[in-house]
């Protein structure tokens, strides 16, 4: 099948990486699993004797032409034609018991939309998702998964490595050079596993964590105090910095997860908390 660049689609060939998709997802055989982008169907065919469901989601009408042509007679596997971003898997489900409550995904997604997916798979800080997966195992763009599993103080620890990191513990599986698809993509790829879990420090506020968190990496170059001068006044901040014991001078990346929930709530604990900090992003 020729790729279709709208669709951002590369066809993974790598046989060794396939396997370790496969033993990163830990397949029960009472399994029900979602697989996003099924494509040629070369990881589907792995994920259908392991599991006791699959659910493929795929945008392109001639993949799915042939995927019907491959699978169609397959009793634990369903396609559905269509946008998995506006598609409302549990409502469509309804008329399918078998396949209903899927509890693992696995996908090589397309990497135009790695940010919505991952939102809908997970939720977010203000709402996270009612009924997490227990693992979502994912090939994406390295440099994406790099910020995705990211730690404190590195260079690709970010808002997106708070937010996503907030949900799940998220782990690398294993590197996937661009050479291991075809065509092959412009970047290099990993696979990471992300464990759907809750910290042990909650926010007063979600609201006000997801603010605090976007206007922090406002500028990656300021440090947080300047960040945030726009929403808390610099001397108060300065002094809830000194009193969780991080140095003023603290850049956003330098804070880990739990000392951004605990900034976000001794701010709202204070009563210092503008509009801006409890709009809804």
């Amino acid at each position: 099948m020729k790729t279709k660049k709208q669709f951002g689609q590369h066809w993974l060939r790598n046989e060794q990486v396939l396997d370790r998709i496969i033993t990163a997802a830990k397949i029960a055989p009472t399994d029900r699993i979602l697989e996003i982008g099924p494509g040629t169907g070369i990881l589907t065919r792995r994920l259908i004797p392991a599991a006791s469901a699959v659910v493929a989601v795929e945008i392109d009408r001639d993949l799915c032409a042939l995927l019907v042509k491959k699978l169609g007679n397959v009793d634990n596997f369903l396609l559905l034609e269509n946008d998995f971003l506006s598609l409302d898997v549990d409502s469509v489900l309804n008329d399918f018991p078998k396949f209903q409550n899927a509890n693992k995904v696995v996908a090589n997604i397309p990497y135009n939309i790695t940010g919505p997916i991952l939102e809908k798979l997970l939720g977010n800080i203000v709402h996270p998702a009612e009924k997490p997966f227990e693992s979502i195992v994912l090939l994406v763009q390295k440099e994406v998964g790099d910020r995705l599993y990211a730690k404190p103080s590195t260079k690709a620890f970010g808002a997106l490595s708070i937010r996503v990191q907030y949900l799940a513990h998220c782990e690398l599986i294993c590197p996937v050079p661009a050479r291991d698809f075809s065509p092959p993509p412009k970047v290099d790829s990993a696979v990471i596993r992300l464990t759907p879990r809750r910290l042990s420090i909650e926010p007063n506020s979600p609201k006000v964590l997801d603010n605090l968190v976007r206007l922090g990496f406002g500028s990656r170059r300021k440090m947080l105090r300047n960040n945030l001068q726009g929403a808390i006044d610099r001397e108060a901040l300065t002094e809830l910095l000194i009193s969780m014991d991080i140095n003023t001078e603290a850049r956003a990346e330098d804070l880990s997860i739990e000392q951004w929930i605990h900034l976000s709530n001794l701010v709202d604990e204070r009563k210092i908390v503008p509009e801006i900090l409890q709009e809804e992003t």
